[in-house]
């Protein structure tokens, strides 16, 4: 792979800042956003009203802490547009959640909002090696999603080719990557392993392919699906994390240089870890919930948003911002069995670590009598895809499970190609029960 690390003259001047200015700029904005805020927005007002906090009692940083926090609700229960701190006819754009399990979460954004955004997404490509001049395709879905339309205008504006292809006809993704020469690609890791099938399915070597750079986010991913994609492409594989409550891809990103956890761009997120049980503010370095503040949010501030993401803060490396480890699991995704918590992506480190198994699975869960019961369903590799391979593989991911996270499950391995390929966010948990 090249060695795509940018040269610092191309860095905004806040990422390489120190942290006393970092602080002092955040304090700044934490003050105007939580003063607009209230002002603007009668569900905050009311909220900091009955904990008894005002805007005015922020003295410092850590008086945030102190503050009500915002959840999925509130942009439910304030739908569509109560949430809103500007008139509706400021706004540039609309975006939202998906709404399958209730009322979709809607997310407004002035024309000063989308040039944050695109500032945003554009310094997190730079962050993971892609350059003004490149040919950037978007496999992200656009629409209402964020991820499509937040890519887009981040490339433009640093100054790249966009082919928008958005998701879905896999052939003809790796055909246009191959006659464009596209050199960085946005997608969710999962899409990326039903691209790279097709290249194998072509009878293409993805190491011949001209991408250098990946960019993936919308769903937690391991680091041993990177190694997977690095090594079949020859490419740098790099997180990328955002929400649409907050703002959509490009909250923070891993740089190129060391991929060792995502830079929060601390100039416009404010980010806290709590205990997910508690609600208490955790100090830097242990893992909890991440909450996140904007700062420069004028459509729609959010004020300490509970992102049900589990993580922990880490001192900056590349960047003086500070550092958010890999996701580790969503909140909303955690399955307690049999009174063991586990998240899928450990369950995908472990599958990973077999050889002869294919880096796609899903996880079954079904009433067993009085307790729950979880099947893990992987899949082959055709070089090992013979019924006594398949169940020496089973029985080996049945005994990994239980050795590493300590609950007996049932463990299937399929035939080549027989599980469901994700053409966005995969989905890795079918409950029954």
């Amino acid at each position: 792979m090249r060695d795509l690390t940018p040269e610092r003259s191309e860095l905004d001047a806040i990422e390489i800042a120190s942290r006393d200015e970092i602080e002092a700029l955040q304090f700044k904005r934490l003050q105007w956003s939580l003063d607009h805020a209230y002002e603007n927005v009668p569900h905050y007002r009311k909220k900091f009203t009955d904990a008894g906090v005002h805007p005015s009692g922020l003295n410092s940083l850590s008086d945030l802490a102190r503050f009500p926090v915002a959840l999925k609700d509130d942009f439910r229960a304030n739908y569509p547009f109560s949430m809103l701190a500007v008139p509706k006819r400021r706004l540039a754009r609309i975006h939202a959640s998906s709404g399958t399990t209730g009322k979709p979460t809607v997310v407004g954004y002035t024309a000063a909002d989308v040039g944050v955004w695109a500032d945003c997404v554009a310094r997190s490509m730079r962050a993971s090696g892609t350059r003004p001049g490149d040919m950037v395709h978007i496999s992200y879905g656009y629409g209402l999603f964020t991820g499509g339309l937040g890519a887009h205008f981040g490339a433009d504006r640093l100054g790249c080719a966009v082919v928008p292809v958005g998701g879905g006809m896999t052939a003809r993704q790796v055909q246009l990557i191959e006659d464009f020469q596209a050199t960085t690609i946005m997608v969710t890791p999962s899409y990326m392993l039903a691209i790279l099938e097709e290249y194998r399915r072509q009878n293409r070597d993805p190491k011949d392919s001209p991408l250098q750079v990946g960019i993936f986010g919308a769903e937690p991913w391991t680091n041993s699906m990177r190694s997977v994609i690095e090594d079949a492409f020859d490419m740098h594989a790099v997180d990328i994390y955002g929400l649409s409550e907050i703002m959509g891809p490009g909250v923070a990103n891993e740089c190129v240089e060391t991929k060792d956890g995502l830079h929060i761009w601390e100039d416009h997120f404010y980010p806290e870890i709590i205990d997910p049980a508690s609600g208490e503010s955790l100090p830097d370095g242990e893992i909890g919930e991440l909450v996140l503040t904007t700062l420069t949010k004028e459509a729609q501030p959010v004020i300490r948003y509970r992102t049900r993401d589990l993580t922990r803060l880490l001192p900056g490396t590349a960047r003086s911002m500070r550092r958010i480890e890999k996701i580790s699991g969503r909140l909303d995704d955690m399955i307690i069995l049999r009174g063991v918590n586990l998240y899928p992506s450990q369950i995908e480190e472990l599958i990973l670590g077999i050889p002869g198994l294919e880096p796609h699975f899903q996880i079954e869960l079904a009433r067993e009598g009085p307790l729950d019961g979880m099947r893990v369903k992987a899949e082959a590799a055709p070089s090992a895809a013979g019924a006594e391979a398949r169940e020496a593989m089973a029985a080996s991911l049945g005994r990994l499970v239980k050795e590493r996270i300590g609950v007996s499950v049932s463990a299937e391995v399929a035939e080549p190609g027989s599980l469901p390929r994700s053409q966005g966010k995969a989905v890795r948990i079918i409950d029954h029960r």
